[in-house]
């Protein structure tokens, strides 16, 4: 909120929306592309990248909304408070999508691996060993080799960490007021981001290329790729919101005292960070 405007005494409540259903609806479209490309179906990459795009212009214009009412003056400490409530719960809602993965991890390693290589079933697959990045009881997934967690994994983690520590600095600037400080140390915490996805994109090539680990290399391929995947993706994502609020910083908005938009982007960015220090220990050390 710029600090010419006045904050509103009352809870703004918005008009009728069209935004929400059409969010559903091409997030729907999303999934269902996604789904059917997975399955080799021919319109499945078209309807995915489809709803993608349709999700992009939706967003865009819902929180395009959002800034202007809260630039107009329509919201008071109550909205912010049910701002922080929702970020809230949608990081609680993230914290238990990644809980599903290391679950699964979890399960895959200490219960289903170690039960396959006992006594009662050698007679099935005598071969088998309960080593982590098998290639299944059966033996039909293609050899491959596991990652390490040197040079890159570790070098991903020094710039999240050090991002962390920007973003801190960059919002204590803003909370003095220094804006031009404040700008300075947002887009290094993006620089750092960007520069994090090209390392993992290369290590995603190296991946196929060099150790033949695919997507389809067993459950070591399926969840390493599923956990790194999605990560890159919510680091991806948190960028792009670093960014807008960076936009919206060099447009003038934003005061010391009224900035959450820039601290729920702030919440989101640390909770990634925290999410991949697990992922760096369970996945590439374990």
């Amino acid at each position: 909120m710029s600090a010419t405007k006045a904050a509103a005494p009352y809870y703004y409540v918005p008009g009728p929306s069209r935004w929400p259903i059409m969010a559903g609806m091409s997030l729907l479209a999303t999934m269902i592309g996604a789904s059917a490309w997975v399955n080799d179906l021919p319109w499945g990459m078209p309807l995915n990248l489809i709803g993608i795009a349709a999700t992009v212009v939706v967003l865009y214009f819902w929180f395009g909304d959002a800034i202007a009412e809260s630039e107009g003056g329509m919201y008071s400490k109550r909205i912010d408070t049910s701002f922080r409530w929702s970020m809230s719960w949608f990081i609680f809602s993230e914290v238990m999508f990644f809980g599903a993965f290391f679950g699964a991890l979890f399960y895959a390693r200490a219960v289903t691996m170690p039960w396959l290589a006992d006594l009662d079933h050698k007679v099935i697959w005598p071969d088998f060993t309960a080593t982590w990045g098998n290639t299944g009881p059966a033996g039909l997934v293609e050899p491959f080799q596991t990652m390490g967690p040197f040079p890159i994994p570790t070098i991903n983690t020094a710039l999240l960490l050090l991002s962390g520590v920007t973003l801190t600095i960059s919002h204590h600037a803003l909370r003095l007021n220094q804006r031009g400080k404040t700008a300075f140390w947002l887009a290094a915490t993006i620089l750092l981001g960007a520069v994090f996805m090209g390392f993992q994109a290369y290590e995603y090539m190296h991946a196929y290329a060099d150790l033949n680990l695919k997507l389809t290399s067993g459950i070591y391929g399926s969840t390493f790729f599923l956990l790194t995947g999605f990560h890159g993706f919510h680091v991806t994502m948190g960028a792009i919101m670093l960014a807008v609020v960076l936009y919206r910083l060099m447009k003038g908005h934003f005061t010391a005292e009224n900035h959450f938009a820039f601290e729920g982007a702030a919440w989101y960015w640390h909770f990634v960070d925290v999410v991949w220090l697990g992922l760096y220990v369970v996945v590439y050390w374990l």
